[in-house]
């Protein structure tokens, strides 16, 4: 029999389904029985879906997803687009900027970026000093998470302030006025991540 013309993204699909559905099932400890008695789905029909030889139908991915305390959509984890991106940053390594605004400057390293359709990730450390003028404040979209590394400084979100110190962190909507105000000692370092739709 001829295969479609889909047929070899159609495998594609199922081999990923198997992948990550085994994986959930052993990351809980279960056997292919005991996921089948949670399920109502075979201990056979489950060994085929596993290995990549059925297609399973939306309810039965339903009943499995239900069954592993999951989303539906976890199943498909391993059913990505044609590639992906990892960075990894050793230590002291990064691209080192410059950022001014104006009597303010201050360096920073960008550790990640990452830019797909539907997010915009990015990772900075940044070091400001208390003698380099007032520090610029941001107004943007998504969420803005922030960890002290060194030192002490003023945080400023919309009309609130907060004293942030060594291990402290916080995480912010970003369409409010947001950042660093007053640096109170010689030297302050951060961690800052942030995730918005492009």
């Amino acid at each position: 029999m001829n295969k479609t013309p889909d047929a070899p993204r159609k495998e594609k699909i199922n081999r990923a389904i198997g992948v990550s559905l085994k994986e959930i099932r052993q990351d809980q400890n279960l056997t292919a029985k005991e996921l089948s008695d949670l399920s109502g789905i075979s201990a056979g029909m489950i060994s085929r879906i596993e290995n990549g030889l059925a297609s399973p139908s939306i309810s039965s991915l339903e009943s499995l997803a239900l069954a592993l305390q999951t989303s539906i959509i976890s199943l498909f984890r391993e059913a990505h687009s044609g590639h992906t991106d990892c960075t990894l940053v050793r230590n002291g390594e990064g691209i080192k900027s410059t950022r001014m605004a104006g009597n303010h400057y201050h360096e920073f390293v960008n550790l990640a970026l990452h830019s797909r359709k539907e997010l915009r990730f990015q990772a900075r450390r940044v070091e400001l000093e208390r003698d380099r003028g007032h520090p610029p404040t941001y107004v943007g979209q998504g969420v803005v998470f922030v960890q002290v590394l060194q030192g002490e400084a003023i945080y400023r979100y919309g009309q609130q302030r907060f004293t942030l110190a060594t291990g402290d962190s916080i995480s912010v909507d970003a369409e409010l006025s947001h950042g660093f105000i007053e640096v109170l000692t010689p030297k302050f370092v951060f961690l800052t991540v942030q995730a918005e739709r492009p």
